[in-house]
């Protein structure tokens, strides 16, 4: 029986050679250190290692002789700027090690009334800034947050500014499904561009017509390379392999994902939705019987859909059921749909932090700081070659 492959073009996240050198295609990929799944402790709670080693030491991959950037150089020359909100810092971090660069000082703090304010405690005159935060829960506070640095940032004259945005919240209110409902999405998107941001750096949006809601330019990365990188790792035979799409709407970027793994087939999960996080599962369309199932997602919010649907593949005789997802939200009763049994694993990315509560032994979770990094190194450098390897995914 064949192993598992991981086919198609998946952008170099390590061991980088000068841009000049890539070849127009990528036949082979390299496995990511960032990405090695999280190790567990003895209570079953994913423990996430940091990309800084012990006694004051940096990784390999960010030493390797291979990697020919002089950042000692480029840290004095460089006029790009890279500032953490409070939403993700972690990631934040982990970005600026990979691209060999310190976090810029910023001051942020929040009022006895909840008003924000943002300083920022070194120039940026003339500088490519680039801002790390996802408008993850809390949503609203983590958006506004965002606004303001994007504010502070143009008063103090930087020449540009990207909001590097790796969970785009209001993204699901897309399009109006009934009457008088607002287009959030849209709303937020005039609220980024009016507030002085140049271009946005998304990851995994809701939809790709989201990026039509700006009026400036959108770089749409994804994060399933990355969890594709850590599937081919697995003992998982590709004859015994199905991808499964949890909604009819998913149906392209599971289309997409079962291509990159030896052209798994595909299966695709029916459901009637009656409510905003109220999924019922109806139907399941294609053959999962004895099969490694795999359902793929954007986010996981509620877990409704997809541990509904992990239920009806049980049922239809998958013999084990993975979970994928960038996004991982897990609002309330997430935790215990996933951590019910239904799920030999789920995999997801460090897009959104995860509180301590919210880990469970099942966990995997993925960073996808290498995949933001290089990118924000290919944006800021103009290399286009490299960005179209690392947004797009095949989706048609």
């Amino acid at each position: 029986m064949a192993s598992l492959m991981f086919t198609g073009t998946i952008p170099p996240t390590t061991n980088l050679k000068p841009l000049s050198h890539f070849p127009p295609k990528i036949s082979s990929f390299i496995r990511c250190n960032v990405t090695e799944p999280v190790n567990r402790n003895d209570n079953g709670r994913p423990y996430m290692p940091s990309l800084v080693a012990q006694q004051g030491t940096l990784p390999s991959f960010l030493t390797s002789n291979q990697y020919e950037r002089n950042y000692s150089a480029q840290k004095n020359e460089t006029k790009l700027r890279i500032f953490s909100g409070t939403a993700n810092p972690l990631l934040s971090q982990e970005i600026a090690c990979y691209m060999g660069l310190d976090l810029g000082k910023i001051k942020i703090k929040r009022f006895a009334d909840g008003e924000i304010y943002v300083q920022l405690q070194e120039s940026v005159r003339g500088c490519d800034v680039y801002l790390v935060q996802p408008t993850s829960p809390p949503a609203n506070e983590n958006l506004m947050e965002l606004l303001i640095m994007i504010d502070a940032c143009r008063r103090a004259s930087a020449k540009t500014i990207t909001a590097v945005i790796p969970y785009f919240g209001y993204a699901r209110a897309d399009r109006k499904t009934q009457g008088r409902e607002s287009i959030a999405a849209k709303l937020v998107a005039n609220l980024i561009t009016e507030a002085g941001a140049d271009r946005v750096l998304a990851c995994d949006l809701h939809s790709g017509q989201s990026m039509g809601y700006f009026d400036i330019p959108v770089d749409h990365v994804h994060g399933q390379p990355v969890i594709l990188d850590y599937l081919a790792s697995k003992a998982i035979c590709s004859d015994d392999l199905v991808v499964v799409s949890p909604d009819v709407g998913g149906v392209a970027r599971a289309r997409a994902f079962a291509k990159k793994l030896s052209d798994a087939p595909l299966a695709i999960v029916d459901k009637r939705r009656h409510g905003h996080n109220v999924a019922e599962v109806m139907n399941l369309i294609g053959d999962v019987k004895g099969k490694v199932a795999v359902m793929v997602d954007d986010m996981i919010d509620t877990a409704g859909t997809i541990a509904n649907g992990a239920a009806l593949l049980h049922q239809e005789g998958a013999r084990e059921v993975y979970a994928c997802t960038t996004h991982a939200v897990f609002s309330p009763p997430a935790i215990e749909r996933l951590s019910s049994g239904l799920f030999q694993e789920v995999i997801i990315t460090n897009t959104i932090p995860l509180s301590e509560h919210k880990y469970f032994p099942q966990l995997t979770v993925l960073s996808v700081a290498n995949l933001l990094g290089e990118t924000i190194w290919r944006v800021h450098d103009d290399y286009a070659g490299g960005i179209e390897s690392f947004c797009n995914l095949g989706i048609d």
